[in-house]
């Protein structure tokens, strides 16, 4: 499987909703139409369209408005537009609604094949207080790959990898929002240990530039990806990252083999955490902690 992961910058030049979608799709279609069969895109790379939302009485926030423009007035035609066989994208996050609950959730919508689905974020940092933090973690597949999407700071949270020990996921897509080099560094160095405990691959993709918004006003970041380091994969780079970048748009092409990761997991005559599935490993074997 090739997979293109990207920056984005949402204070690009334009002059209606409609302009901001199209050039979201443009450059999913441009990886797609250049080889990728999957394309990640940053956290909050729908906030870029604040600045074309107007909050109404009725709109408890702007980004209750932002819901409303993205999932009713954009979402029918890019399903149309990416309506593509054979082809996956997870178009970063955006502000959700939910209409039954009215709560706010920061979440992910995925397409794979045309078919839509999504992941909420779990974890919510303190600049998302009007969010609710969501409650499912989802695993679906691409191509025989298991993945997950693990979105900014609940990569950095080690009981969602206790979670997801046994369950064979095989990617990780980070999509990820940061205003700082220091947030770069926990998301990524958090990344890279997924990849070790798991025994999986995680890509991580970061905002970058600014915009007209209090949530994400400047962001900086890098495109990385990380694998096992495990004998499976002694002859390939292990984990890539690009330099720091605080604007623009920028592209990581990786390939995936499966392969690799089921001989991984043969392999039993290796130090290998991600062999330890959840009755072995120490969250659950140790009973106290003490001092």
């Amino acid at each position: 499987m090739t997979l293109d992961i990207l920056t984005f910058d949402p204070g690009f030049a334009c002059d209606s909703p409609t302009a901001y979608a199209n050039e979201v799709v443009r450059v999913v279609e441009q990886s797609w139409e250049s080889g990728a069969d999957m394309v990640l895109l940053p956290e909050f790379t729908w906030m870029g369209l604040e600045t074309f939302v107007t909050r109404t009485p009725e709109d408890p926030t702007i980004y209750h408005a932002l819901s409303r423009l993205f999932w009713q007035t954009l979402l029918p035609t890019l399903r149309v537009r990416l309506d593509r066989p054979g082809k996956a994208a997870v178009l970063g996050t955006v502000p959700f609604v939910d209409g039954e609950t009215h709560r706010l959730f920061n979440r992910a919508p995925i397409f794979v094949g045309g078919q839509l689905s999504h992941q909420d974020k779990l974890h919510l940092t303190p600049w998302e207080k009007v969010f609710s933090p969501g409650g499912i973690l989802y695993l679906w597949e691409f191509q025989s790959f298991r993945i997950a999407v693990v979105i900014c700071l609940d990569i950095e949270i080690p009981e969602i990898s206790a979670r997801l020990r046994g369950d064979g996921v095989d990617l990780i897509l980070c999509p990820s929002a940061t205003e700082s080099i220091l947030g770069v560094e926990r998301v990524d160095r958090c990344a890279s240990a997924r990849a070790i405990e798991l025994g999986c691959h995680v890509a991580v993709c970061h905002l970058t530039g600014k915009a007209e918004s209090e949530l994400i006003d400047v962001n900086v970041g890098r495109l990385a990806f990380y694998s096992p380091s495990q004998a499976a994969f002694r002859q390939v780079p292990r984990w890539i990252e690009t330099e720091v970048f605080t604007e623009g748009q920028h592209q990581l092409r990786v390939s995936l083999e499966k392969r690799a990761l089921e001989v991984m997991r043969r392999m039993q005559v290796e130090t290998n955490p991600s062999h330890l599935g959840k009755d072995l490993a120490g969250h659950f074997i140790i009973h106290q902690v003490e001092s």
